[in-house]
């Protein structure tokens, strides 16, 4: 009768090859959360960690079907789950080296594995313990943007990356250089504008005055990042209505435009009510 009664038994796989059908499909059952995952699985077209950015862990049950699993990369990213899974990815991560510069995904998930790993990974710098992860579906509504924004032409780089960098520095705690190197950052920043998802206002003397980029395209959502205004002229209402053009860019890319915002910072959130954007999740991140 005991064994009847245990639960079923769950098992850690890391996965190489090709992108099985039943993993696309359990990662875009929550395609907003997984936003990330889902667009690096299309565009990788395969398991290869080097071009996915990461290793994609599954825990199946006992019947063999996926119940939970993870990207393990630059970010430790949950996929979907419950106590069981994530009990069972921390116990398979615990005595690994730290890969990721932080762990994000739903609350629940991230305290999960958070509690599983807490005991053999270095304490974190920082913990955003809670994020609303907001949707836009219709520019039904939105007011006037600002004509001024457009995307960053790739010889406007040098201009176009203090900005970046303090927004990061910002948001994060950390400068950018320090977590990933001069070098790997500008790539990172060059990739955005090649890829035409950095967004800016240019001030007369050529100085960026709002920013924004796409973080991530997918076939469900358009992920914004990186939103921000030059201190100094914070108040006025450029961030608003600049981040108005940005949302039509966004839904012209993809059914929805996504972002998700700290819940202390309640000027922003305020700016993201007025435009309609609805809460669909709460995240929380653990910074490293």
């Amino acid at each position: 009768m005991s064994s009847v009664l245990r639960p079923p038994a769950v098992r850690v796989e890391a996965l190489t090859g090709g992108v099985p059908a039943d993993v696309l499909a359990f990662v875009e059952a929550d395609p907003i959360v997984n936003a990330v995952v889902s667009a690096r699985l299309r565009a990788a077209g395969s398991l290869d960690a080097r071009r996915l950015g990461g290793t994609l862990l599954t825990v199946r049950d006992a019947t063999g079907a996926i119940a939970g699993g993870a990207l393990a990369g630059g970010n430790l990213m949950p996929i979907g789950g419950g106590p069981e899974q994530w009990r069972a990815l921390g116990r398979h991560l615990a005595g690994r080296r730290r890969p990721c510069s932080s762990i994000i995904g739903r609350v629940a998930a991230v305290e999960g594995l958070w509690d599983e790993l807490a005991g053999s990974w270095d304490a974190p710098r920082a913990v955003r313990a809670a994020q609303p992860l907001l949707v836009l579906d219709s520019v039904a509504g939105l007011p006037a943007g600002d004509p001024r924004v457009r995307s960053v032409r790739p010889d406007e780089l040098e201009r176009y990356l203090p900005a970046a960098a303090a927004m990061f520095t910002e948001e994060l705690g950390i400068s950018p250089y320090r977590q990933a190197g001069p070098a790997d950052y500008r790539r990172r920043v060059e990739s955005l504008i090649n890829a035409g998802h950095a967004y800016a206002v240019f001030d007369e003397g050529g100085d960026v005055v709002f920013k924004a980029d796409f973080g991530v395209v997918s076939r469900h959502t358009c992920q914004l990042q990186g939103v921000w205004v030059r201190p100094e002229l914070r108040g006025r209402g450029i961030g608003s209505a600049a981040l108005v053009t940005v949302l039509r860019r966004a839904l012209q890319l993809a059914p929805t435009a996504s972002l998700y915002v700290n819940d202390y910072n309640r000027a922003a959130r305020r700016t993201y009510d007025r435009l309609g954007m609805r809460q669909i999740a709460t995240l929380s991140t653990v910074l490293f």
